[in-house]
């Protein structure tokens, strides 16, 4: 059995989420330690062969975007989901609309998830977004955004489930930024199971001589040496239908 809902909300809660917007203005990630507890991750990871909590199954290695596959969860929402994407919103919230200020972008988001989905399923973004990735030996997930529509939240969430140097070895969550006429530069975020890492979508502003420009992020995992690992993302929008 799953954690109760009500567990990750009080966590999320007692997070210091001004240092996590420090950290995210800083570098367009933060690291949430131990926000899952190695049981409650052990409960998420085990629903990835129940087929019915998941409206479909991606094969990376079909589509060019890796080797591994993962499922997107269908409606409603496992509690347990549904609590880490409606709890997390709102802490996102005012980040967001400062990041789409200073980008000089007209988008602000309504407080509530609810609201924001409302926006989403009036433009016809319906489809559920949260998944849950499975990696075997040998596999990894190339550099990518997770753009949907129109309709974009510009930070994610992703929650590593199983425990670095018992259930697997390698697979690293990789981020790479795009600075203008810059080479991209890398970073390996380490993660504990449990741990969730909070990133930026697609773009975020970074301060320079002439004001704010735009950063272009990508996300992925390196090859897993060993072993199984699985991942819960946790993405605010909702897709086209």
């Amino acid at each position: 059995m799953t954690e109760d809902p009500d567990h990750f909300i009080a966590r999320l809660r007692a997070v210091d989420w001004p240092n996590v917007h420090s950290a995210l203005d800083a570098h367009g990630h933060a690291v949430l330690p131990a926000l899952i507890s190695p049981h409650g991750c052990r409960a998420l990871a085990a629903l990835y062969p129940q087929r019915g909590h998941f409206r479909s199954r991606v094969v990376m290695a079909q589509h060019g975007f890796g080797r591994g596959e993962y499922q997107y969860f269908n409606y409603p929402l496992p509690a347990p989901v549904e609590a880490l994407r409606t709890g997390a919103y709102p802490h996102l919230v005012p980040l967001a609309d400062r990041w789409n200020e200073a980008m000089g972008i007209d988008v602000r988001y309504p407080p509530t998830h609810a609201g924001f989905l409302a926006r989403c399923h009036a433009a016809g973004q319906s489809r559920p977004t949260p998944l849950l990735l499975r990696y075997q030996t040998g596999d990894y997930n190339c550099l990518h955004q997770d753009l949907y529509g129109e309709h974009i939240f510009p930070l994610q969430l992703a929650i590593l489930l199983s425990a670095p140097g018992t259930d697997f070895a390698g697979g690293e969550f990789v981020l790479t930024e795009q600075r203008p006429r810059m080479q991209s530069r890398a970073e390996v975020v380490p993660l504990a199971q449990g741990d969730a890492v909070i990133f930026a979508v697609h773009q975020r502003p970074v301060p320079g001589t002439r004001g704010c420009y735009r950063v272009n992020m990508r996300h992925g995992v390196s090859r897993l040496r060993s072993g199984s690992r699985h991942m819960l993302g946790i993405i605010f929008h909702d897709a086209k239908a």
